[in-house]
């Protein structure tokens, strides 16, 4: 008889992973089970409605150490929270909501907005992402490989 322990997929302490619905399809993760919310990295935000709805356009550098390669995504606009960095500091972000693949497993996470560029990691995934999902060995990298998804999904019915 196995425990849920075993049932849960390991991360390491930073993981590949992709985002489908912003076509990127590569991007490294710095695992933070201190951290509540998920993060990404953004610049140039510019929210505008689409059909009514509130939209956000915003570009980002999804490679560490590089500036040279801009992605530019828009997504609507699932909420806006203070939220607070690790430094204590508080500000209002935009939060989208966007399919997030790990591994071979994709699910929908939140995943707050924020200027990344002075980080090491463009993304930051929180618990709330990870919950009941994944047990974490912060001795690890990497256990979950290359997601292999490189193409948008389509949204489930």
């Amino acid at each position: 008889m196995s425990s849920p322990e075993t049932e849960l997929s390991r991360l390491g302490w930073r993981e590949w992973t992709a985002l489908p619905d912003l076509n990127i399809p590569l991007i490294k993760a710095k695992v933070d089970t201190g951290a509540r919310s998920s993060a990404l990295h953004a610049f140039m935000v510019d929210p505008y409605k689409r059909g009514g709805s509130h939209w956000i356009m915003f570009a980002i550098h999804p490679y560490q150490n590089r500036t040279d390669i801009i992605v530019e995504c828009h997504s609507p606009v699932h909420d806006r929270r203070i939220v607070s960095d690790s430094g204590g500091h508080r500000n209002r972000r935009y939060v989208i909501k966007t399919q997030l693949v790990v591994g071979q497993k994709i699910t929908m996470a939140e995943l707050t907005l924020t200027n990344r560029d002075t980080m090491k990691f463009r993304m930051l995934l929180g618990r709330t992402a990870m919950r009941g999902q994944y047990l974490v060995d912060p001795q690890k990298s990497y256990l979950q490989g290359k997601p292999e998804i490189v193409a948008p999904l389509k949204q489930p019915d």
